[in-house]
Order: structure tokens, then sequence, then C-alpha cells
């Protein structure tokens, strides 16, 4: 498995004419529709924030996102301008279509107490994480979303390097104040969303902020 090549695309499509535009605070989550053939595009305002995104086909949740089959059908672990997400059945979910920061994680996971416990301390147990957010979030919504159906995530932003011992690393970011990626949706979807609250590794600079997410017809 090799890495992924950095492609920076930028967009054409203008803030202006997007039909739905929402900023999520920092340590929030959001449950979104998306529909096939919309546009979806995530923007870290202040730069190097962590946006944990999992992606579920809306009519049949159990067709989920799935890292591996990403993975594997594009041969590297980053994901970048030109790069597909590939559901748990093996189908398209959403494409990548512009993207000005140009590497995103597909292997860190979302945090969550267990490995609060385990990357920091005892005592970073009980603070507030990325699972929490899903868990939260499903439970006030009407998806018929479940604990089970909380699945591998995608890092946008974040910046997961492998060292050559195949060890992950919690790096500075590599994205910056307004850096974005956007993806074209191949199927309705569900989008789930924990802007992350992570205050112990470097990814955010210690300082969770704002994520805005903007949708096209």
């Amino acid at each position: 498995m090799t890495t992924t090549a950095i492609r920076v695309r930028e967009s054409e499509l203008q803030a202006a004419h997007a039909i739905h535009d929402v900023t999520l605070p920092s340590g929030e989550p959001w449950l979104h529709e998306l529909k096939r053939g919309q546009t979806l595009r995530i923007v870290d305002l202040d730069g190097n924030q962590a946006a944990d995104v999992i992606f579920y086909n809306r009519h049949d949740t159990d067709e989920h996102y799935s890292a591996t089959e990403t993975m594997l059908r594009q041969g590297g672990i980053y994901l970048t301008t030109d790069s597909v997400l590939y559901s748990s059945d093996g189908n398209p979910m959403l494409s990548i279509v512009a993207d000005t920061c140009g590497r995103h994680d597909t292997l860190g996971g979302a945090c969550a107490a267990e490995s609060n416990t385990v990357r920091y301390a005892l005592a970073k147990k009980f603070m507030h994480s990325c699972r929490d957010n899903y868990m939260l979030c499903i439970q006030e919504s009407d998806s018929g979303l479940g604990k089970a159906d909380l699945v591998p995530n995608v890092n946008f932003f974040m910046n997961v390097p492998v060292t050559g011992e195949g060890d992950l690393k919690f790096d500075d970011g590599v994205s910056g104040p307004g850096k974005y990626v956007e993806l074209r949706a191949e199927m309705d979807l569900w989008v789930l969303v924990s802007n992350c609250p992570q205050l112990n590794n470097p990814c955010n600079a210690y300082n969770p902020t704002p994520v805005q997410f903007l949708i096209w017809d």
C-alpha cells in the first residue's frame, strides 16, 4: 500500500449559490442528508481543525463508508482530489472533485474515551470525544442509526503520517485557514460529523475551531 500523491484543485462553485450553508462550532456534531449528485464542501475556517465524518447509504444504513475498501481500491492511504470513497458493499459513495488541502487521513479513527486513555493519560478518559458526539447526534435523530453503526471514519484535514515501522503519528496539521475539500455524492447519503473536540494532539494545534459546510445542487 502506497501513500497517495497530493493533488490540489480549486473549485469553480460560488458560495453565494449554495443551497445550504452551516458553520459548525468547535467540538459539536452534525447529521445531514446529502442527495445523489449534490456537492458538499467542508471548509477548515481557521486551519488545522479535524472534521471526523462517516457516510451512510440513506436508504440502507447497513451500507456505510469503508476505509478498507477505499484504501484498497485507490491503492493509497490518504484522500485527495479524484479519490473515490467506497462503501462496505464496494459501491462508490462520494468522489473528491476539488481539494485545496490535498491530503486527508483514513487511518487515525475517531477519538473516544478508550483512545484518550491509551494515547494520552488515564485522567483524559472522561474528556469529550468524537465518539460521544456521534452517539449524542444519532440518538436525537430519526436516521435509524445506532451504536453498532459507528464505523471507522474519514478525518478531513488531519495529518496522521505512517512511520517506516508502520506506526501512526499524530502530527501538526497540513491544512490552513480557508482550505477546503469538495465531495460529489454518488448515492443518497447521511453525513455524520464530529467537529473534533480533541485537546491533546497537535493536529489542530490543541485548539478546536469551527468548520463550515456548504451544499450545492
